[in-house]
């Protein structure tokens, strides 16, 4: 055991801050103190239960008639997906999106409606149920990838849905853009009664066909002008593509942990070629899908 003059310094130093609060208070003082529990949670406003999602504007002719391309940059807001020095997946893919919005609108025919034309948040089950409710003949997810550590891994990729994944790395990638919601808790799918489960897989088997021709079409217009991954078609069950009656793609436009492709991404040039791909794809896409406006199939 200590000795008593120990044991008074003891007691002293414990004793101080309450002496302290208390003379404060005895003299109408307060300390500000830091705010514990809720304070720190990050809030995102999303929509309550069985809200009408807003739906964005669509730009071009206002003609219906006219098909419609949903672009959908991805992450936004609070998520900015892959990061890697000063540059933010979400910032890279929306200027890839602005970028073919004007090229599509300059070549007219088509209307375009984006899921966000800003750095906002965006839930994954909202951008589907966009496409769906402006009634979307296409739909492009753009993203870029993150390889980790490995800064030489390079080269686009575009992924079709499918409940198999075509690889390991294609499982894992699918998981990480899969769990973006978690970040609101919000469920990424719906258990649907066995009628309604057997109309969607009929309708999901031809959108799916579709969707694997667009995903041909943007290779085979890329081809020399894009930089590809060498296994640039892969096939997950992306939840941003889960839409049974809108054929889609998710973009990976390439990856942002390698520093040179970073660059590019960013740059004007690569989205200038970008959107002269992907507005030659989308519109022989349309074409072959009998939609009008969209200009001659090649």
């Amino acid at each position: 055991m200590g000795s008593v003059t120990d044991r008074m310094r003891i007691a002293v130093l414990f004793a101080a801050p309450v002496l302290l609060l208390a003379g404060l208070y005895a003299w109408g003082m307060t300390l500000p103190l830091p705010e514990l529990g809720r304070g720190y949670v990050v809030r995102v406003a999303l929509p309550q239960g069985g809200e009408r999602i807003g739906l964005p504007p669509v730009r071009g002719p206002q003609d219906p008639a006219l098909p419609l391309v949903v672009i959908d940059p991805g992450h936004g807001g609070p998520d900015p997906g892959a990061i890697a020095g000063p540059y933010f997946e979400s910032t890279l893919v929306l200027g890839l999106a602005r970028a073919l919005e004007a090229q599509l609108l300059r070549g007219g025919g088509i209307r375009v409606a984006m899921t966000r034309d800003r750095d906002r948040f965006v839930a994954l089950g909202e951008r589907v149920e966009i496409a769906r409710a402006l009634g979307a003949d296409l739909f492009l997810s753009i993203h870029a990838d993150s390889a980790g550590e490995r800064q030489e891994v390079a080269g686009a990729s575009i992924y079709v849905l499918s409940d198999e994944a075509s690889s390991e790395a294609a499982a894992r990638y699918a998981a990480r853009e899969n769990r973006a919601d978690l970040l609101n808790g919000i469920p990424v799918s719906e258990a649907p009664d066995e009628v309604s489960a057997i109309l969607v897989e009929l309708a999901q088997r031809r959108t799916s066909a579709s969707s694997a021709r667009f995903a041909e079409l943007i290779l085979r217009e890329g081809q020399g002008v894009l930089r590809f991954h060498p296994q640039p078609l892969r096939a997950a069950g992306l939840a941003v593509l889960r839409a049974p009656d809108v054929p889609g793609v998710l973009f990976e436009a390439g990856f942002v942990t390698n520093p040179d492709e970073a660059r590019r991404l960013a740059s004007p040039r690569l989205r200038a070629d970008f959107a002269r791909v992907m507005d030659r794809a989308i519109r022989i896409q349309l074409a072959r899908d009998g939609a009008a406006g969209a200009g001659p199939a090649r």
